[in-house]
């Protein structure tokens, strides 16, 4: 085997055994536990670093890299298959860069079994890194739901007031949504191997696979409830407020940084490019919810009493953003999503984590007891404006670009797949209200805590916890600083972005225009115009 292959083991391999030896092997110092915690965390960003250099210095190109493949369970034609590309290359870096900070902002926070809570964080991480590199829909499934596990019990043990409601809605919603989702890869299994005697569930073979028209419907149905709850996109967002808002810092950070990537992924990978007619047909009702879910989670951030629960809705806001660029159905509606994937993982994790620190500081996170903290914390105010502005997508940071380039697709909205655009500019006018109203609560957000009259709650520290300064510690400030070098790095160069990303999409586009294709013996509908945008797609 050559020794390329093995590095996409590896680095699902690193938290795994980190979290293994964490749990198995305990120290009785919890500072020693979690700096075993984040070396090994750690090692997982290293080794992507190290991977996102070659794939950059070796040539972007169309094909997976560095693949890797064996048996799994062959009788159900199933493989542990792992490649990467530009599309998954980004995402792999959004999770290796927000589980090492996650961890490292949980020094002080984390005193209940903090073993388990390292060896849980490790295991959720080994799980994210392997579902954005599965290239077998089966183990994507199994990979996809684990997160679940991890989730649950960080959640439900080290929440809030009201974590075990949180918990249980967090759970209930996601397994049932996957459960939906096996229904619909199995279906999808089962029609490949009725068309052509080879049982598999390799993603690029089943992209190949005829669905008839009669099932289309209810297979979009079930892949589509599967990744909108994950999302989550409304109506079906309901346990996210609550669970976002009672997890401890670091769970909201990744819930919202990277675990909601999964859904927006689903789509992106799985549902467009395996039902891109029906997809295209109900794009104007996929937008709608999106809009909706823009609208009303600003409205719902904008009146929000607690920072971090209007920081929930405002990361429920953004994410109707990334599903509107993706059913614009055109090349730049694809890359602006995958590249706001990325920025709002990077923005909304590092509000989370500027107002756990505020939290730890003051045991609240009313906006009413708390006003001119910049006068005594002006390192953490910095951190909160750029975070903020970066949100609001201020030009000049990453927010701006990718919002930019999302309204720019659907406005301009022409389809590879019709002649007819499924969105137009009425949608991009709509979602344009969403930045604006992002403007006021974050504004509104800085404006009250940060500055007038003086408010600072007394608390009575616990002599078993340490007491940290008033403004932002070393630890502190290095935690956020990696994330405000990308938000600036981003806002001024995204064509380091562009460049990476750009054969794997192409590569999606021409997926799509082969499925049309090869529908079109079945549906016999404009056959000339696809042709003409596949050999167009190819150039």
């Amino acid at each position: 085997m050559p020794e390329n292959q093995i590095i996409l083991p590896v680095l699902i391999l690193i938290p795994f055994i980190g979290a293994v030896l964490v749990i198995l092997f305990p120290i009785k110092d919890i500072r020693r536990t979690a700096g075993l915690a984040l070396f090994f965390s750690a090692g997982s960003l290293v080794l992507t670093l190290l991977l996102f250099g070659v794939f950059v210095q070796d040539g972007i190109d169309e094909a997976f890299k560095f693949e890797f493949q064996c048996g799994f369970f062959p009788q159900l034609g199933s493989s542990i298959h792992f490649g990467l590309d530009g599309i998954s290359l980004w995402l792999i870096l959004l999770a290796n860069v927000l589980f090492p900070l996650s961890i490292w902002s949980s020094f002080t926070s984390i005193k209940q079994s903090p073993h388990t809570y390292y060896s849980l964080i490790l295991l959720l991480q080994a799980a994210m890194t392997a579902v954005f590199l599965s290239m077998d829909l089966l183990m994507f499934y199994i990979f996809f739901e684990f997160t679940l596990l991890p989730l649950f019990l960080i959640v439900g043990i080290w929440g809030g007031a009201r974590r075990r409601p949180a918990a249980y809605k967090l759970f209930i919603y996601t397994l049932t949504g996957g459960g939906l989702q096996l229904a619909a890869i199995l279906w999808l299994g089962w029609l490949h191997y009725s068309q052509t005697d080879i049982l598999t569930f390799e993603i690029q073979q089943l992209y190949q696979t005829h669905v008839p028209v009669q099932t289309q419907g209810w297979l979009f149905l079930a892949f589509f409830l599967g990744f909108a709850i994950k999302a989550p996109l409304f109506p079906f967002h309901t346990w996210l407020p609550l669970a976002y808002t009672e997890a401890p810092t670091a769970g909201s950070v990744l819930l919202a940084g990277v675990i909601s990537k999964l859904g927006t992924y689903g789509f992106l990978r799985i549902l467009i490019p395996v039902l891109p007619l029906v997809a295209f047909k109900y794009a104007p009702f996929i937008a709608i919810l999106a809009l909706v879910g823009i609208i009303y989670g600003s409205l719902c951030a904008w009146v929000q009493p607690d920072m971090k629960k209007l920081i929930a809705y405002a990361s429920f806001a953004h994410i109707g953003f990334c599903t509107l660029g993706m059913f614009a159905f055109n090349h730049t509606g694809l890359s602006g999503s995958l590249l706001y994937m990325f920025n709002h993982g990077i923005s909304i994790g590092g509000l989370f984590l500027v107002v756990g620190m505020i939290y730890e500081r003051y045991h609240t996170r009313e906006i009413v007891r708390l006003g001119g903290l910049a006068r005594n914390m002006p390192i953490m105010a910095f951190f909160l404006v750029l975070f903020s502005l970066s949100s609001i997508g201020l030009p000049g940071l990453n927010g701006f670009i990718s919002e930019f380039t999302i309204l720019y697709a659907v406005f301009t909205s022409k389809s590879q797949l019709y002649q007819l655009a499924p969105l137009g500019p009425v949608y991009a006018i709509i979602a344009a209200t969403g930045v604006v109203l992002s403007a006021v609560y974050m504004l509104w957000l800085c404006q009250r805590i940060l500055f007038g009259p003086l408010k600072e709650p007394q608390v009575v520290h616990e002599p078993s916890l340490e007491k940290l300064p008033v403004d932002l510690s070393r630890r502190e400030w290095l935690i956020l600083t990696p994330l405000a070098l990308l938000v600036v790095l981003l806002g001024v160069y995204p064509n380091i972005f562009f460049i990476t990303t750009k054969p794997a999409l192409k590569n999606l586009d021409q997926q799509i225009c082969t499925t049309i294709l090869q529908e079109n013996k079945y549906t016999n509908e404009h056959p000339t115009f696809y042709e003409k945008q596949l050999v167009l797609s190819k150039k």
